[in-house]
């Protein structure tokens, strides 16, 4: 920001002084509040004063006001080193045996005593006394944790030896992963952007966790560790603001300003800490700059004319990263150089001492005092800027330079050099191999680092497995839906919120559901919900809602149990992510339930969704109004027939479609039996719609099949050609009506069946056959399509109202000639009558398409047989005519 020129020096010397008379007697709080006050009496008088949200280019914390470590600085800093030669041989040696296998070496090398700091003296684990911390770990820092753990004796060498090899044998995932180290990695965290979000909406779930009375969460932390090139990705900012508003004091980001991306500088024309502070203060977080070493002190308490200063700030981020790179040398002539009175201020000093001024985040004193000042704060969600020096100790082989990032091999001169600049035991004979180094279990190094874990309540990262089972009610819990409508109609929308306000009013069940909306509760129907649980917010309602007259009004409450999360899915899911490990992270189970447009789920969050995979994550996504022609009048953009497509790309996501109200209830009760009492590290996603119609009653012993995937909910008693209809969601109801005309107009007997997932339908097949392949000799398994179709008759159709590749999924387990038909291509504002003719999955779509292959299979086409010379086509032509369709319509994938 630019400021105004100083028109009277005089003055503001004058000015300057008796601030300082206020600071020495009375203390920086004391000036805090005048200058605030002269601020705001400025503005109130008119002047336009702009909020500058950046402090000077130095460290928040003054030198005298540090608190200091407790710890023994030199047996720290031969620990630090160990670990650091550790996570470099790691890659090294895996690259050098395994060219082109990966590895980081110089984010960890940068990060090596942020890291340090906290696990030795602030980290704290589950114990009985201490909830435990959460630490969400830059992923490409995971060969430092793994060396750490190799210190402590919790990893060994063969493991190391197995970094990034896992597929074939135990090993140790490329980066941190609960799905591949579940009892090591608390979060997935690389793809970069997901820690910062995830974390934020972490400590949120951990507030309303404390607010609700189910967890005592008041001690305990989330650490998020990211680097400065992350905060570019919108995830990593885009809740900021939530964290502040919510004040998550509970909540320390520590951002690694290494001033580089994976090319090159993060902002080489600025300043990213500066950058970050504004962001970050605008937002009402506490800010603390951890940006000069201690050996930068002596100079700063020299500068008495802030000359010194004014350099700092001047210099852009791309100098600074020149300085470290080209050495002590360069760094006088073009830093302490550019003003005569800063050269010679360090005209008493060799190269080599300015090379080693220092950088705040390789200072261990400096980062425990801003750790310190972090845990002790209040109101405020905390974030640590702390510069760094990308590829730290790698030397002329990396560090600070654009490549380092992509460094994956040492020489071995660059060994060497790093063997001596960090003191690691190890011969030249030896250097060549990288070989790792641990000291005895009773050396005084391992001695202390595991006493310094043992104060902290045991090892980090560390993973619990389960928390104790959830007691399900009955599936009898939702009869008034398995007995059907009575005629009455509604959606699968709202069948389903009739499900959840009977799970909230459980006595024991009920406290452990958590409804999340982004911000359409009332388009799905869960108004009704506001009044009954609540929606959560940190400080009650502290206004009249306007609709506060009637029955579902706004109604916010310390104590709610929604989570209505505005307009953001990526945040929503975030919370419904904290709700769905919070069996592994609080040691209970939560039961969440995120309900969103469909089409702004898997397409828009897959990421995050990704993550949850990763995260071993058990819940249910609800995708609303889903389905191509579901939606009436919104279009293009809202109009979902493809999540399904996407969601079947998630290994341990169950997917399913339902059409009918007991189909729903079955799967929900299923899923959380699963979940919940059984412990399956699945999670959820099932369509539902916004289309009213009536719901029959459960028929007989078809439960196990619709959680199977298919069942038959018709068989027609009609003699003839006969056909095998399939149908889900809402669409299966166009199946019905087709099996209607093909009996009543074209003489073919039809068999409906209801299918719930082609997706499970698809990973049984699978099963099936790769058993089958690795079983030659052994009686060939069968799987639950075939088992259903096989002994029945005539060609199948199945129709959804998704892409055709949903239904595609089980065309290897179907016995006969199988056709699909769905809605490719882009939606449409229009009527869903309007939208299913076009998309061609209409019921006289159905039966032109099951006319077809039964004409194709040499079957009569009406009940009279043919008449003489007239051949089957020919009669599919008439049918053409008589059902309707245009055969020149254009194909609506193609428009």
């Amino acid at each position: 920001m630019a400021k105004p020129a100083d028109v009277d020096p005089q003055e503001t010397r004058e000015w300057l002084d008796a601030l300082e008379a206020v600071i020495e007697r009375e203390g920086p709080e004391r000036a805090h509040v005048l200058l605030e006050a002269l601020i705001d009496h400025a503005r109130r008088s008119g002047a336009h004063i702009p909020f500058d949200p950046n402090t000077a280019y130095l460290n928040t914390i003054p030198a005298a006001q540090e608190q200091r470590s407790p710890g023994d600085a030199d047996m720290e800093w031969r620990i630090r080193s160990l670990v650091r030669w550790n996570a470099l041989a790691m890659v090294v040696k895996a690259n050098k045996f395994n060219p082109g296998i990966g590895g980081h070496i110089a984010s960890f090398a940068s990060a090596a005593t942020l890291y340090d700091v906290g696990f030795n003296h602030f980290f704290h684990a589950p114990s009985e006394t201490h909830g435990g911390d959460l630490l969400y770990i830059q992923g490409h820092c995971t060969p430092g944790i793994y060396a750490r753990a190799y210190l402590e004796y919790r990893l060994h060498k063969e493991h190391l030896h197995r970094f990034r090899q896992e597929a074939l044998a135990p090993g140790l995932s490329s980066y941190p992963h609960p799905r591949l180290m579940p009892g090591f990695w608390q979060f997935p965290t690389v793809s970069m952007g997901l820690g910062p979000i995830m974390g934020i909406y972490q400590a949120r779930f951990m507030k309303y966790l404390q607010h609700r009375g189910l967890a005592e969460t008041d001690n305990r932390k989330v650490w998020v560790f990211c680097g400065d090139g992350e905060m570019d990705e919108p995830e990593s900012l885009g809740a900021i603001g939530l964290a502040g508003r919510e004040k998550l004091d509970n909540l320390i980001f520590v951002i690694n300003c290494n001033l580089q991306r994976l090319d090159g500088p993060v902002r080489g024309n600025g300043k990213i800490i500066q950058e970050l502070e504004g962001d970050f203060r605008g937002a009402g977080w506490n800010v603390i700059k951890v940006i000069w070493g201690s050996y930068w002190d002596p100079l700063l308490a020299a500068d008495t004319k802030g000359l010194l200063r004014q350099r700092m700030t001047e210099a852009v981020d791309g100098e600074y990263q020149n300085y470290k790179a080209k050495g002590g040398a360069y760094t006088r002539e073009h830093f302490f150089g550019k003003y005569p009175e800063l050269k010679a201020m360090v005209s008493r000093m060799t190269d080599q001492d300015i090379w080693r001024l220092n950088r705040g985040g390789h200072d261990p004193h400096k980062i425990y005092a801003a750790y310190a000042a972090a845990v002790q704060h209040t109101g405020q969600p905390t974030v640590i800027l702390a510069k760094t020096v990308k590829g730290y100790g790698m030397g002329e082989a990396g560090e600070g330079q654009n490549i380092t990032h992509q460094q994956k091999k040492l020489g071995e001169d660059a060994l060497k050099a790093f063997r001596d600049r960090f003191n690691i035991p190890i011969s030249d004979a030896e250097i060549a191999e990288a070989p790792f180094y641990r000291p005895p279990p009773d050396s005084p190094e391992i001695t202390y680092l595991q006493e310094r874990r043992r104060a902290l309540g045991g090892y980090l990262p560390s993973r619990r497995r389960e928390s104790e089972p959830q007691a399900i009610p009955p599936l009898s819990t939702f009869d008034v839906l398995l007995k059907g409508t009575d005629g009455r109609e509604m959606s699968t929308t709202t069948a389903f919120v009739r499900m959840l306000s009977t799970l909230s009013r459980d006595p024991t069940l009920g406290p452990h559901i958590v409804p999340i909306v982004p911000d359409e509760a009332r388009t799905f129907g869960m108004e009704g919900l506001f009044r009954q649980i609540g929606i959560y917010s940190p400080v009650g309602q502290l206004y009249a809602p306007q609709d506060a007259d009637q029955l579902a009004y706004y109604r916010e409450d310390t104590k709610g149990q929604i989570l209505e999360e505005g307009i953001t899915e990526a945040g929503a899911f975030s919370s419904w992510l904290a709700a769905a490990t919070a069996y592994s992270n609080h040691a209970m189970s939560m039961i969440p339930f995120f309900i969103f447009y469909s089409m702004f789920g898997f397409q828009r969050i897959g990421d995050l969704i990704w993550a949850a995979g990763d995260s071993r994550a058990r819940g249910f996504l609800l995708g609303g109004t889903a389905g191509r022609t579901t939606l009436a009048g919104e279009g293009l953009q809202h109009q979902d027939g493809h999540s399904h497509i996407l969601a079947l790309t998630h290994p341990n996501c169950i997917a399913y479609d339902p059409c009918y109200a007991y189909e729903l209830a079955v799967i929900l009760h299923d899923g959380m039996r699963r979940m919940f009492e059984h412990h399956e590290d699945v999670f959820y996603y099932i369509t539902v719609m916004n289309e009213n119609y009536a719901h029959p009653a459960l028929p007989d012993a078809v439960a196990d099949d619709i959680v199977k995937g298919m069942y038959r909910l018709r068989q027609s008693n009609h003699e003839g050609p006969r056909v095998q209809l399939l149908g889900s969601g809402t669409i299966l109801r166009e199946v019905e009506r087709a099996a209607q005309i093909l009996e009543e107009r074209f003489g073919v007997a039809a068999d409906v069946w209801s299918v719930t997932s082609f997706t499970e339908l698809a990973r049984e097949g699978m099963a099936a056959e790769r058993w089958n392949m690795l079983h030659p000799v052994e009686p060939a398994r069968s799987c639950h399509v075939m088992d259903c179709l096989s002994d029945t008759q005539g060609p199948i159709v199945a129709t959804t109202d998704h892409m055709r590749a949903y239904a595609e999924q089980i065309r290897p387990y179907v016995p006969r000639r199988y056709r699909v038909l769905g809605t490719d291509g882009y939606g449409r504002s229009d009527t869903r009558a309007a939208l299913r003719e076009f998309f061609e999955v209409t019921a006289e779509y159905v039966v032109l398409t099951a006319l077809r292959s039964l004409a194709e299979d040499g079957e009569l086409m009406t009940e009279a047989g043919t008449e003489e010379g007239e051949k089957p086509m020919d009669r599919l032509a008439q049918a053409l005519t008589e059902l309707g369709i245009d055969p020149e319509k254009p194909a609506p994938w193609t428009v």
